[in-house]
């Protein structure tokens, strides 16, 4: 009799074009929201206040972008990461369609991408991942790259395919969901005076503020996604691995990260895309977050004159302050307090409007 439980996908059971349908169709809840802000302590006044939304032409508040990411990232772990070793990187991300209490989320993924790793026991898998709501509206799309363990180190290896990643999402490509009259943009509710004409390109900004880990909010957040992959909840397993103990996952530090960008960059109300990510050293309970920002392009939106994008370079590190502004050594190695590279696309009010 076959078993009934499942043991998750190998590297050897990937193929380039695989169609993945993730399980189970999530309905978000104003829940949802109370515990990711109490998890993350994120202020930004778009996804904490329905009148200000509505100044935006929003029906009400909308959950905040990582929320979105991590429910849809979350469907794809049984299917994709579940006998992952690491969660390598991000490229090619894009929000759609705002997402409500109320909204159900499905999730779909297509295996782009294959290449064996030279030990002959883990293997690199490319997917990308779409999350639809009920209107079969994209809410999130991106690319990501796992190393996935092999089951079976006799299976011969595919033949290597490496898709090709762009370096930036296109801002004629992105979703602006938002409407501005002149005038009705309110800095003072927002908590910044400083809107998208602000920014200078090279500029850095030291997010000031710290927030440590606790061992139950991590586990909380990754149950809250239902991210089952082992190495976040199963100490009985992880005490015998290669750290002794559970690493975080790596979007939790991507929502503290931009929680703590808030002291900086409060008028970016909400992330657009995601150009690419890595995490760069593992992050552990009891460790204290710090994140500081670069402005990388400071670009108009085609047709618009209420709105601009900014692409923004944050970097995370674990119990070093920011003012330092850590990053990569001239080889490119990164100092081992950093454990977070991402570059994403803001949306952010303009002066003009």
């Amino acid at each position: 009799m076959p078993s009934k439980t499942r043991a998750g996908n190998f590297f050897e059971d990937f193929y380039v074009g695989q169609e993945l349908i993730h399980a189970t169709p999530r309905t978000v809840t104003e829940g949802d929201v109370a515990l990711y802000t109490a998890l993350f302590g994120s202020r930004f006044a778009l996804n904490s206040s329905t009148p200000f939304a509505q100044t935006l032409g929003l029906e009400r508040a909308p959950l905040d972008s990582m929320l979105t990411f991590h429910i849809v990232f979350g469907k794809t772990v049984p299917d994709i990461s579940l006998n992952a070793i690491a969660n390598l990187g991000y490229a090619n991300g894009r929000f759609g369609q705002p997402v409500y209490p109320g909204d159900t989320i499905t999730t779909r993924s297509t295996v782009l991408g294959l290449r064996q790793n030279r030990d002959g026991k883990t293997g690199v898998v490319y997917v990308r991942s779409v999350g639809s709501n009920q209107h079969h509206q994209m809410v999130v799309e991106y690319t990501r790259w796992v190393m996935v363990r092999k089951k079976n180190l006799e299976a011969p290896a595919p033949e290597p395919v490496i898709p090709t990643l762009v370096e930036a999402v296109d801002v004629a490509d992105l979703h602006v969901p938002y409407a501005l009259t002149p005038g009705s943009y309110d800095t003072d509710l927002a908590g910044s005076p400083y809107l998208w004409e602000d920014y200078e390109v090279g500029e850095r900004i030291d997010h000031v503020d710290g927030i440590t880990i606790e061992e139950a909010e991590h586990m909380l957040a990754a149950r809250l996604y239902q991210n089952t992959a082992r190495v976040h909840f199963n100490q009985h397993v992880e005490r015998e691995g290669r750290f002794g103990r559970r690493i975080i996952y790596g979007g939790h530090i991507i929502s503290l990260a931009r929680a703590l960008s808030f002291n900086g960059l409060a008028n970016a109300l909400s992330i657009a895309a995601i150009n690419g990510g890595r995490h760069t050293n593992p992050t552990f309970a009891g460790d204290t977050i710090y994140a500081w920002s670069e402005i990388l392009a400071h670009e108009p939106l085609p047709g618009r004159t209420d709105f601009g994008a900014l692409r923004v370079r944050t970097v995370a590190l674990k119990d070093h302050a920011a003012s330092d502004f850590l990053y990569q050594d001239s080889a490119g190695t990164y100092d081992p307090a950093v454990v977070l590279d991402v570059d994403y696309t803001v949306l952010m009010p303009r002066r003009t409007a």
